[in-house]
């Protein structure tokens, strides 16, 4: 009489058992994803009123949203989700102009010491005056 399973043949299927049971309990890697424009205070600091659109898309990029019906007005929106998390944080700067000279800007922000912001919080951001 033969046994069913020889020893080698049943110690790897056991072993393949325990593989497959161990890779239920772990969850896959997921990558952090990062999607927009990143501003930040030290950015907008360099804003003066009266640069031309050139000069502000060279000190913040190109914008996400240059919308046709409202020329006027970019925004550049952040989006970033971390891999392992549920939770998605968001930010939002727009940048108004007025006869293609920078008027204003408003939106969220993050402190200059890089510390991230537990509630994103709206608020018009005051452009200093230029020195003539």
């Amino acid at each position: 009489m033969r046994p069913a399973l020889s020893l080698p043949s049943a110690f790897a299927a056991i072993a393949a058992a325990l593989v497959l049971t161990a890779c239920s309990f772990f969850a896959p890697y997921r990558i952090d994803v990062r999607q927009g424009n990143d501003i930040d205070e030290t950015m907008l600091a360099q804003l003066k009123p009266g640069m031309t659109r050139e000069q502000v898309r060279f000190v913040l990029g190109s914008p996400l949203v240059a919308d046709v019906f409202h020329s006027d007005r970019w925004d550049y929106i952040y989006r970033f989700k971390p891999g392992r998390a549920d939770e998605t944080k968001q930010r939002a700067v727009s940048v108004f102009f007025v006869n293609d000279k920078l008027d204003r800007v408003e939106g969220d922000t993050v402190p200059a010491d890089g510390k991230a912001v537990t509630e994103p919080r709206a608020r018009i951001i005051e452009v200093p005056k230029a020195k003539d």
